[in-house]
């Protein structure tokens, strides 16, 4: 059997030897490079633009402004939770009349190298008459606010609602009622490499464009429209990912302006992103504030939620749409057993780069604030805050149960699950019941330390469909076309363990090809932890009808119904006795004599999601000099009912948790009152490195397979990251319990802990 096993991935072999082609290592005959002039305001109209020095200035070959762009040219839309009502806020390729962040491109200089292009753009003179920034949603709420897209008639562009039993009523006759207000700020995916795209336009008008990630056959058919030409005109090639995380591979303005600058020129036109262009100019994510109520009995029973959360979208709607604050909404109640909910979320346009998906989006949000208040719910009561988080759970015997809320075109319902299994996990690790202990003799040594939990649930396998050709060569060899991508997580060995087990061949027969538009014919991409799950389950169907197509032709030459007969270790064998009926090879021979196509195509449609779920814990210690936080332990137990590789599942787990980690502790893009970006490089935008990042233990459970698919697996992409910044504070908190130390916002800082400090000893 191949899956369940930790193999070694089949990726890396060609990465770790240095043979990965990354969009900054490819070079063609006569190929130049493109600049981007951003806005250096935040929020301005553009009055002039010229450009006649720059366009005289050697080796410059093109300039483009909104002026040059076709007059039909439409924004760009939306690819997930699309709404008419935020059509008016979509981004143009090139800001026409008015910019809106800090990095709104105006204009693209292509020469026939970066430096020229860049000093050319240092001659292109552009008049700005300077507008108030709005850099905070309720800033921008305010009556008086300047609009920032005046078409759209408000900056609250849109307001969602969800809704469960009354909570209003609920809250009336509640025993205790808790109201806080609670912060997340703003941060993104840091990936090693930036964002980048070569596209070559021949004299036959074909396109070919590298660089392309994450949606390869959407952004094929959007770039096709907005430029106006056939599909099969254009091919997109997805080369090496140096990371991904949400942020890229969404269709940007870049994503056409490369493209056409090619058109324009008949020549290679290459474009690669700085970092401070990164930090400016991809999608931003994470910024909510969150006013919550909750109602609950002297045993912490919660009985009632109330939360108004304030989303913070940046300057434009984006291919996102609202599915972050959907996402944040609709799994806000977590793994809890809520009956009554009211949610009301108001879509806010500021001045700012504008959001999008970043690992868990939404999750990541709502799990610190949920999680946050499950702790201060027992603080206020005294008790255990495991015992509240048990007595809140879901229980198993529910499944499948639906908490009323809706997200991504679909009503939320966790198909299987025991929470209270990996909160055991979790405190048995830990050694919770023993803890109370050990913490008072660290206390009578001076040392702070604390523990904290954070349960969490997580969703997978989006659909609504993917995309799997299985093709077995002559030589028993297999080729798999998905219609997914490769970001880092490892879909070629998962897809080739899928189908080795179902052909009987070894994991390394099998070959992937994604991200090619020219030779797979369909996909929808990685993202939203679907891959396992969508992706796997149309190579596993797909690669099932080819073992059927090699069984019934066995069949036919053994005499035997095809039901008795099984392939592995490259040999047909008979299920009675396991012994050998003839080697594959032979088997192959016979379908190429008889003219058997073994090719198989299969589209695996899904209408739900899978829910895996989990819970972190994290042990810390606070200096009381310094309040910086040192993590002693950190363990997440985590059930995603399959584990093709359970190796690469943990690789998962880890590496969420240290972006987790970035964002509870480290991260943040901060701007300041003109909406200009002050955390735009790495000396003021911190992330972890592997002295910060703490040895994490895992538990990989498999007690809930999801009945939605075949292979009864959910995802992993996103389960280390969600619950890290709940799980800190809280552990934090429990550190620092004889302070009140309120953690109501992120980044938790240690100017934070010792303030605190101060204040209890005067």
């Amino acid at each position: 059997m191949s899956i369940g096993a930790s193999v070694k991935r089949l990726e890396d072999y060609r990465l770790v030897t240095g043979k990965g082609q990354y969009v900054g290592d490819l070079q063609f005959p006569d190929q130049c490079e493109a600049f981007i002039i951003r806005s250096p305001h935040a929020h301005a109209k553009i009055i002039s633009i010229d450009t006649g020095e720059a366009s005289r200035l050697e080796g410059v070959m093109l300039i483009l402004t909104a002026a040059d762009l076709p007059e039909d040219l439409n924004p760009i839309p939306m690819r997930l939770s699309p709404d008419p009502i935020l059509e008016k806020a979509l981004q143009f390729p090139l800001a026409k009349d008015r910019v809106r962040y800090v990095g709104d491109p105006i204009a693209v200089v292509v020469a026939a190298n970066r430096y020229v292009a860049e000093d050319a753009a240092d001659l292109i003179k552009v008049e700005y008459e300077v507008l108030p920034a709005l850099t905070d949603v309720y800033q921008s709420l305010r009556p008086e606010a300047p609009l920032i897209h005046p078409l759209a008639g408000s900056n609250e562009v849109y307001i969602i609602n969800g809704r469960k039993g009354d909570a209003a009523d609920q809250l009336k006759s509640c025993k205790h009622v808790l109201e806080e207000e609670l912060y997340v700020q703003r941060h993104s995916g840091i990936p090693m490499e930036t964002r980048g795209l070569l596209a070559l336009c021949d004299d036959n008008e074909k396109l070919t464009v590298y660089g392309a990630a994450k949606v390869v056959h959407f952004n094929h058919q959007l770039m096709a429209r907005l430029l106006n030409k056939n599909k099969e005109d254009i091919r997109l090639i997805e080369t090496d990912c140096g990371g991904g995380f949400g942020p890229r591979g969404e269709f940007y303005p870049e994503d056409y302006l490369i493209p056409f600058a090619s058109m324009r020129l008949k020549r290679p036109v290459r474009w690669i992103e700085d970092r401070l262009e990164h930090f400016k100019a991809t999608n931003h994510s994470r910024e909510q504030k969150h006013k919550v109520t909750v109602g609950f009995d002297d045993d912490g029973r919660i009985l009632a939620l109330r939360d108004e959360i304030f989303f913070d979208q940046g300057g434009y709607i984006r291919t996102h749409g609202t599915t972050v604050p959907s996402l944040t909404q609709a799994m806000l109640p977590g793994p809890y057993d809520f009956g009554h909910i009211e949610l009301i979320t108001h879509v806010v346009l500021t001045n700012k780069t504008p959001v999008g998906t970043y690992r868990g989006p939404g999750r990541f949000e709502g799990t610190f604030v949920r999680e946050r208040v499950i702790d201060m719910v027992a603080q206020r009561l005294n008790l255990d805050p495991t015992i509240v988080r048990e007595r809140n759970y879901i229980r198993p015997e529910q499944m499948p149960y639906s908490n009323g809320l809706f997200a991504l075109g679909q009503t939320i319902e966790y198909d299987s699950g025991n929470y209270l299994e990996t909160l055991d996990h979790a405190r048995k690790f830990m050694g919770w019941e023993q803890f109370a202990e050990k913490q008072a003799k660290a206390r009578e040594e001076g040392r702070f330390i604390g523990l904290g939990f954070a349960s969490f649930v997580e969703k997978s396998g989006f659909g609504p469909w993917e995309f799997a050709e299985v093709e077995m060569g002559p030589d028993g060899r297999v080729v798999c076309k998905t219609g997914l991508t490769e970001v880092g997580q490892g879909i070629t060995t998962t897809l080739a363990q899928i189908i080795s087990d179902q052909l009987g061949i070894p994991y390394d027969y099998i070959s992937v090809i994604h991200g090619d538009t020219d030779l797979v014919e369909k996909g929808n991409g990685s993202f939203a932890t679907r891959g396992a799950v969508v992706g796997g389950s149309a190579a596993w169907h797909a690669a099932g009808e080819l073992k059927e197509k090699l069984l019934q032709t066995a069949s036919g030459v053994l005499d035997v119904p095809a039901a008795d007969l099984s392939l592995s270790n490259n040999h047909v064998i008979y299920n009675a006795d396991q012994h050998i009926a003839m080697p594959l090879a032979d088997l192959l021979k016979i379908c190429a004599d008889q003219g058997v196509d073994l090719t198989v195509k299969y589209t695996f449609h899904i209408d739900h999601m899978t829910y895996p779920y989990g819970c972190h814990a994290a042990e810390v210690e606070i200096d009381p000099d310094t309040g910086a936080i040192n993590i002693l332990n950190y363990y997440i137990a985590y059930d995603l009912g399959k584990a093709i590789n359970p190796m690469l599942v943990e690789g998962q787990l880890v590496g969420g948790m240290a972006q987790g980690l970035g964002g509870a502790l480290y991260e943040e893009l901060k701007y300041d009152e003109i909406g200009q970006l002050v955390s735009g490089s790495f000396m003021d935008y911190l992330i972890p490195t592997s002295m910060e990042v703490p040895e994490v233990k895992t538990a990989i459970l498999e007690n809930c397979p999801s009945p939605l698919n075949p292979l009864g697996v959910k995802g992993a992409g996103e389960g280390g990251t969600v619950a890290v910044a709940p799980a800190l504070a809280n552990a934090v908190v429990n550190a620092m319990q004889e302070f009140a130390l309120p953690i109501t916002s992120l980044p938790v800082r240690p100017e934070q802990i010792r303030e605190a400090l101060k204040q209890a000893k005067a």
